[in-house]
């Protein structure tokens, strides 16, 4: 079978070459260190599954420490990137998408598109499909990456890029460069909207609660009512799932208190959606009785009546500078940066001063 490898300065190690003499590290030699076969340390290579969590683990840093890179058939770019994407059943999917593909186009370059269906386990196999064939880059647009996922890449030299628009605090521990949007301010820019109106009953409906932006933009939240001199309430902050049943939900449990909100900050604009529909569903009109505003400013926003008030994030522009990310590398940092394009309150016919 024939061995890859490279060759490095070693430094000294029993059963090493002697200090600056060039020594040979191979697939045998750290099977030898990690106490496995050959044929394991070749699996962990190649991303593939039968080899247990530990053990990867440990194969993993050997090669790290090594310096040991997997030798690649070209470097020649072959003009595809993977997309890995939870769903495509929203709007802000397919806004992602068309500015995925609009830049991956300009680039020349095609996408291979992969829904997980937020099923976790997708993406393995994903990577096990992956690890048969070229790929120039690989962008994720899911709310959990693993850490394994992203170590067989790593092992495998894909760059990878994650999209957050619902990342979460599952992103991988190793560094890998992330593009998201001002979630904290743009969750303040919607209260502050709602408090210049003269609401004091406002309430949020963020995401899963495991999710750094659905937290980011509730932080935003306290902070604009903390800044008017309005009391936080814990009644009047929910979560939901950032889909249109959640959003409804969580509406259905804010308006049902005995003091409801007179204004509600949705988290997304399919969340507002629910909100809409619950409102409509117990005879409030908005926005003389309820005032909402979303997030993500997709085009569902000017079909609905009245027009929904919401915050712009620019998904498009996110996913095409994560396409341009892996095709031509992030900017130059000793980090992979965390890179966030701002957000922008657009105030349309949704919100209204109390009891107007």
């Amino acid at each position: 079978m024939a061995v890859d490898d490279v060759r490095r300065p070693g430094a000294y190690r029993p059963g090493r070459a002697r200090p600056g003499v060039t020594s040979r590290v191979t697939i045998a030699s750290i099977a030898a260190q990690a106490g496995v076969s050959p044929a394991t340390v070749s699996k962990v290579l190649n991303g593939r599954d039968e080899v247990a969590p530990a053990t990867r683990e440990q194969v993993q840093q050997l090669l790290d420490e090594a310096g040991y890179r997997r030798r690649q058939a070209s470097k020649r770019p072959v003009g595809l990137v993977d997309v890995v994407i939870a769903t495509l059943d929203t709007l802000w999917a397919v806004e992602l998408l068309r500015g995925a593909e609009r830049e991956a186009r300009r680039l020349g370059a095609s996408l291979v598109l992969t829904v997980t269906h937020d099923r976790h386990d997708q993406p393995r196999e994903w990577v096990k499909e992956v690890s048969s064939r070229r790929t120039d880059g690989a962008v994720f647009m899911v709310s959990r990456v693993s850490q394994p996922v992203v170590q067989r890449l790593r092992t495998l030299r894909i760059p990878m890029v994650v999209v957050d628009p619902v990342g979460g605090s599952s992103t991988p521990a190793a560094p890998v460069p992330r593009i998201g949007c001002t979630n904290w301010a743009g969750g303040y820019a919607a209260t502050e909207h709602l408090t210049a109106l003269g609401h004091q009953r406002i309430a949020v409906i963020g995401g899963p609660p495991e999710m750094a932006c659905s937290e980011e933009r509730i932080a935003g939240y306290q902070a604009a009512l903390a800044r008017a001199g309005i009391p936080a309430s814990p009644d009047l902050v929910r979560h939901g799932d950032f889909y249109l049943a959640g959003g409804r939900k969580a509406a259905a449990a804010l308006l049902g208190l005995p003091d409801p909100p007179t204004a509600i900050f949705a988290g997304s604009d399919e969340q507002a959606r629910g909100v809409y529909d619950e409102a409509h569903a117990r005879g409030l009109r908005i926005p003389q009785d309820l005032s909402v505003v979303g997030f993500d400013d997709v085009d569902v926003c000017e079909w609905i009546t009245p027009r929904l008030t919401t915050v712009r994030q620019p998904l498009a522009q996110m996913a095409a500078l994560a396409i341009r990310t892996v095709l031509q590398g992030p900017p130059p940092s000793h980090e992979p940066p965390r890179m966030e394009l701002a957000t922008t309150l657009v105030v349309r016919d949704s919100t209204a001063a109390p009891g107007r």
